[in-house]
């Protein structure tokens, strides 16, 4: 982020101190969501519990990325007061333009998917509630938290987004507290390596679900929405030391929401039988922990399911108006978004191996998102004396390399072996 420092320098810039600063924080939190929702929980306890510490780098290495992300899209929204969507449909011809929303949308669904199918397990935990049931709950949940959003503006929005995110860091991180933790052997799963294909598959499972697509798409917009069209580059400049702010302090908390999740899989579920599943690994987590974690741990996850699928749907909306230039009222797009999750609850699938594949399918939907972002604040025609610095733009084009190149691994290993 040496663009951020460098422009901080100049000498009419104030950073925004104490409350100034705490007002201007939150569209981060509100994209933070994407990265701790319940495909987070399903790809985490699956690594923790096959394969103990070995892919912690994973998740540190993507949070890492997801600071850098962030930032940049939060920058692209203030600096242009344009979404990355809004960008890219208006640079690219009809047909590109189309096919590129299809897979935008697609990302999106694979996102919808994963969010409902946490909270209605999450529900079917706590109370026994069918999964297709449960389902519609966390559907009709979603659209009351939308509603505020309409009725109320981005604020409150960001408020009960907020709220959620405490319920969830609580509910995921308790369980660490009481969990007989091997230190050593966490700090020996920093060092990079894998094991095998299936260890791959899980990382880029665990890469899809921290640098979430829809959250790069979304993060310009919200930034822009919160804080207007900007057109005094001293307004935009203290607004860009509030976003960097506003990035690390979300994704410092959820990394180690994630990192918790999988350290606590790895002290408690290795080698129990069942933790293939989040209901298995549930279970495996009450009788190890006892049940008062156990009943934080599902809070946990239907908040993640309830804040997420919300975020989700206005990632999705903001992706149809900005490449399509049509908008769907949220709470129809909400309705409509739903049905794919209850036809595969309702189908009997495996909702574990659902979630974990979906973020499979987002970590290839990454760089659609992520390459068009960076070349866009690279260019100094579109971001003028807010460009990228080099040293960013290196360290941006690298993390692009690093995602490609585990996609490319990932489709390799998985259908040749």
């Amino acid at each position: 982020m040496a663009d951020v420092t460098t422009d901080l320098a100049a000498p009419t810039t104030r950073a925004p101190r104490g409350p100034r600063l705490l007002f201007l924080l939150g569209p981060a939190f509100v994209a933070a969501i994407a990265y701790v929702d319940p495909g987070n929980v399903a790809a985490n306890l699956t690594a923790g519990a096959q394969y103990g510490y070995l892919l912690v780098w994973v998740l540190v290495a993507a949070n890492a990325m997801a600071v850098l992300v962030q930032y940049l899209s939060a920058k692209l929204g203030l600096v242009t007061g344009q979404s990355l969507p809004e960008l890219l449909g208006s640079r690219l011809r009809t047909g590109p333009r189309r096919l590129y929303w299809v897979q935008a949308e697609l990302v999106a669904a694979a996102t919808d998917l994963a969010e409902v199918i946490g909270g209605a397990v999450a529900l079917y935990l706590l109370f026994g509630i069918p999964l297709v049931l449960g389902g519609v709950i966390v559907g009709v949940f979603s659209i009351g938290l939308l509603a505020v959003q309409n009725r109320y503006g981005q604020r409150h929005f960001e408020f009960a987004i907020l709220t959620l995110l405490a319920v969830i860091a609580v509910g995921f991180l308790a369980g660490l507290f009481v969990s007989p933790v091997d230190w050593g052997a966490a700090a020996g799963g920093l060092v990079p390596r894998f094991e095998g294909t299936a260890t791959v598959l899980l990382a880029a499972s665990m890469l899809g679900a921290t640098v979430m697509p829809h959250a790069i798409y979304l993060h310009s917009s919200l930034s822009r929405d919160r804080h207007g069209v900007q057109t005094n580059d001293g307004a935009i400049r203290r607004l860009i030391v509030a976003t960097r702010w506003d990035v690390a302090a979300a994704l410092v908390l959820a990394g180690a929401v994630n990192i918790a999740m999988l350290l606590l899989a790895a002290a408690s579920l290795g080698g129990v039988e069942g933790t293939d599943s989040i209901e298995g690994a549930h279970a495996a987590i009450t009788a190890a922990l006892g049940p008062v974690i156990g009943v934080i741990f599902a809070i946990g996850l239907l908040a993640s399911g309830l804040a997420s699928t919300s975020v989700g749907a206005y990632a999705g909306a903001a992706i149809m108006g900005g490449l399509l230039k049509v908008r769907i009222p949220l709470l129809a797009r909400r309705v409509i978004t739903l049905i794919p999750a209850l036809v595969i609850l309702a189908a009997g699938i495996d909702p574990t191996t659902a979630l974990v594949l979906s973020q499979v399918f987002l970590s290839l939907g990454i760089p659609f998102a992520l390459i068009p972002l960076v070349r866009y604040t690279g260019d100094r025609r579109i971001m003028g004396v807010h460009v990228d610095r080099p040293a960013t733009r290196v360290f941006a084009w690298i993390v692009v390399a690093l995602i490609v190149t585990l996609n490319v691994a990932l489709i390799v290993l998985t259908f040749f072996g």
